[in-house]
């Protein structure tokens, strides 16, 4: 009888832990609808999105937490929304990234940018640090700019424990420059007396999100547009071994931290080995997996869009709910100091990319 009521209690405490999300997840899912419809008013309109379902997200969310304070009963299920339900999200990217396209396109392509995105990643976080920048900021702040925008950022903060008002500051400008290089890449076209091959490489540099990549190289044509879409995945690619690389980073910093603290406490140095599968978070892994099975073709094509569009769904309720837990007073003390190095960040990548699609006439 005593382990019969246990396990009944056990099982009701668990029952009252989830419904105290359902309110929370229920209104991120409301302004994830609702950016939905935006993103899709703007696909109707202009045959692409602009501003993706994503960024409408965070901004409505943010909307509605300036008019609106959550009381304690829509938190839990806001912040669940914003870290595991984003923990899935980005583990079922990697059902989308094949290794088997990435290395059809040529190693020497492929190291320049990996080179890039390497030198352009020390680059922004410095200038960050410099501009007087937190630092989970400004590792925020270099992986949007360096990989892949919005979805780097997104990817990265659980690892680092940046706090919602980080990941709102970076991703709120980063999206708006995203969108101006949408609109402004193509005009270098003729400036610069492109080819095809050489503006695909460029925007696929430059631009942050692959919707975004699709929408600045239709107008150049078709080759632009594949070369884009496929340096742009490169790109993805680096967030798997940046994103272990700093979960490793953060752990030895913790056990590094945690004995320094603690050696007076140790009764002996005693030093116990750490398997990488628990420093590494389990999303990682599971991206790294579906990328394996996905290159190796275990996973069948027909599951590919769906599992794709889970994840950006998914991602968008993430961002709803950030945007909800974010005030906007924190955001107007960094704002300029935030523009300027994402602004700057930009603006050598842009310079470094152009002298990069120089070398591939």
């Amino acid at each position: 009888m005593p382990e019969q009521e246990r396990d009944q209690g056990q099982k009701q405490g668990a029952l009252k832990r989830i419904f105290r999300l359902v309110p929370g997840i229920l209104l991120c899912g409301v302004v994830t609808v609702i950016s939905l419809g935006v993103q899709a008013v703007e696909e109707r309109v202009f045959d692409h999105p602009y501003i993706e379902a994503l960024v409408v997200a965070i901004l409505l969310g943010m909307a509605v937490r300036t008019a609106w304070e959550p009381s304690e009963r829509w938190r839990s299920g806001i912040a669940f929304s914003a870290k595991q339900l984003l923990e899935v999200a980005v583990m079922l990217l990697g059902a989308s990234i094949s290794f088997a396209a990435i290395m059809a396109s040529g190693y020497v392509l492929i190291g320049a940018i990996a080179v890039t995105v390497v030198i352009m990643l020390a680059v922004s976080y410095g200038l960050s640090r410099l501009l007087g920048l937190k630092t989970k900021l400004a590792i925020l702040i270099a992986c949007g700019n360096s990989i892949c925008g919005n979805s780097a950022i997104a990817a990265v903060a659980p690892v680092i424990g940046a706090d919602g008002d980080d990941i709102a500051s970076s991703i709120s400008f980063t999206a708006i420059l995203g969108v101006l290089m949408v609109l402004g890449l193509p005009l270098l076209i003729p400036l610069l007396k492109l080819t095809a091959t050489q503006y695909g490489i460029l925007a696929g540099l430059t631009v942050y999100a692959v919707p975004q990549v699709l929408a600045a190289t239709v107008p150049a044509g078709i080759v632009s547009t594949q070369i884009g879409t496929l340096v742009k995945l490169v790109r993805v690619l680096m967030l798997g071994p940046i994103v272990v690389g700093l979960s490793l980073f953060v752990a030895r910093r913790r056990k590094a931290d945690t004995a320094k603290t603690g050696t007076a406490k140790a009764g002996n140095t005693k030093t116990a080995s750490i398997s990488p599968f628990k420093l590494v978070p389990w999303f990682i892994i599971g991206f790294l997996v579906l990328a394996a099975l996905r290159s190796f073709q275990l996973v069948p094509d027909i599951a590919i869009a769906p599992v794709t569009k889970t994840a950006v769904i998914l991602t968008v309720v993430s961002m709803a709910a950030l945007g909800l837990g974010v005030d906007v007073r924190v955001l107007s003390t960094v704002g300029g100091r935030v523009t300027a190095a994402v602004t700057l960040s930009l603006l050598l990548l842009l310079g470094l990319s152009i002298g990069l699609v120089h070398f591939f006439k």
